[in-house]
């Protein structure tokens, strides 16, 4: 709200307000007697409710956050986590051990391994999403206490790459440690593979965990 304007009564009428008529009529030279002053007092401010609050809620206490659960991955010695949705994480690490988190990082302060492995299948998208993992590590953006261990690199079609996708590869090598997982015809069926293929086998001495039949690749 603006100032009020002045009115023809003077520039501060807005203020201490009209004359009264007792005043107007009070003969010269005699002091003006005013009313005796009433305390005024001053009321507590009512209470604001946001827009949709129901009557009496205003000042109920905000409900206490709900308890954590503890992580089922609690004292996993090593994390397996997805770059990006069907990476092959899980299948992994049901055939190695290990923590399967998805596409999440690990939660070192709650118990869950520090030590990670990132998982990407080898199309374009794959190492793609790998690449922003690495970078998002680089810059820190993670829970305190990782550590990246490799990257695992899963065959998403049986055969060579194709040059494009092999210089990304090599890029991926230069920033971090790199594991190849070849093409396995079971797993895309959902059989059984057993013996494992040697490079999965391999992973096994990063893991420290056993390297068993597994079945599906998820």
């Amino acid at each position: 709200m603006g100032v009020p304007p002045a009115s023809p009564a003077g520039p501060q009428m807005w203020i201490r307000g009209p004359a009264s008529q007792q005043s107007a009529q009070q003969p010269a030279g005699q002091p003006v007697q005013q009313p005796a002053q009433q305390p005024v007092q001053q009321a507590a401010p009512a209470a604001v409710a946001p827009p949709g609050t129901a009557v009496g809620a205003v000042h109920a206490a905000p409900a206490a956050p709900a308890p954590r659960e503890p992580s089922p991955h609690r004292g996993e010695r090593i994390a397996w986590v997805n770059a990006h949705g069907g990476g092959g994480a899980s299948t992994l690490a049901h055939a190695l051990g290990g923590a399967d988190l998805g596409t999440r990082w690990p939660e070192p302060a709650d118990g869950e391994p520090g030590d990670m492995l990132l998982v990407a299948r080898t199309h374009a998208g794959g190492l793609r999403a790998a690449s922003q993992a690495l970078n998002a590590l680089r810059m820190g953006d993670h829970p305190d206490g990782l550590r990246l261990v490799a990257v695992v690199l899963v065959a998403d079609a049986p055969g060579r790459l194709p040059r494009q996708l092999g210089q990304r590869v090599r890029v991926l090598r230069s920033a971090a440690e790199v594991h190849r997982v070849p093409w396995v015809p079971a797993w895309r069926l959902g059989d059984e593979v057993d013996p494992l293929p040697r490079d999965v086998r391999a992973l096994a001495a990063l893991t420290g965990g056993p390297a068993g039949p597994v079945a599906g690749l998820r």
